[in-house]
């Protein structure tokens, strides 16, 4: 009976002991899997985590670390981009983004194409920055605003310092873009001649030295309405 005893006493004593390992490794499990954004239905990752298979540009100041998408630039003259290889049409396109101590300027290009012997992309811009969150920006083309939110509503979903959740829905004519859940443009462009698919691209605005994180990049493409353009 004694070595009975004994010996459940040992299996029990093990038992705590390999409790908070177990606890550990479920939370390290939990810390490693994919995010839900990852899984959602009809969505698939424009950006691996790993490297920038799928975009091109400048590998000096584009990295990729710790599984974020990093624009870090020492202050250059000039607006840089990081594009993907393929080009898309309608889709809702949904990001998380964080401009570093909330300084510079970025955002997020769709539709848009490289302009030769430059550095631009032209096309629409969803864009980040202080005073410019949540618009919708004409980059290298008409160069202006489209559209873009109420301060004093965006103030209410904005985190500067954080984590910020951006959707962009491009369909037929019709852009819409969510910061935050946020609804901070519905655009309808009258222009037929405004190109309806390009690339998709991050931005490193010219000017101060700034850093800009990208994750949880995923896309849904989705069907042209009837009678879209081609």
């Amino acid at each position: 009976m004694k070595r009975a005893s004994r010996l459940l006493s040992l299996l029990f004593v093990g038992g705590l002991a390999f409790a908070p390992c177990a606890a550990l490794a479920e939370e390290k499990k939990a810390e490693e899997a994919p995010p839900a954004a990852a899984v959602e239905e009809g969505f698939v990752p424009l950006f691996n985590g790993k490297d920038l298979t799928g975009w091109e540009g400048d590998a000096k100041l584009w990295v990729v670390e710790n599984g974020m998408l990093i624009g870090r630039s020492p202050g250059i003259k000039y607006n840089d981009f990081l594009a993907t290889t393929k080009t898309y049409g309608d889709f809702i396109l949904r990001f998380q983004i964080k401009l570093v101590g909330n300084k510079g300027n970025t955002g997020v290009q769709f539709r848009s194409k490289r302009v030769p012997n430059s550095h631009e992309v032209a096309g629409y811009q969803a864009d980040f920055a202080p005073g410019w969150h949540g618009k919708l920006y004409d980059e290298a083309r008409r160069n202006k605003v489209l559209a873009g939110p109420k301060d004093e509503e965006l103030k209410k979903v904005l985190k500067p310092d954080d984590w910020n959740d951006y959707e962009v829905r491009a369909e037929g004519n019709k852009v819409a873009l969510t910061l935050n859940g946020l609804k901070t443009v519905e655009y309808t462009e009258a222009d037929e001649k405004i190109a309806r698919s390009g690339v998709i691209a991050t931005q490193i605005h010219g000017g101060e030295a700034m850093e800009v994180q990208f994750r949880n990049i995923r896309l849904k493409e989705l069907a042209p309405p009837p009678n879209a353009k081609p």
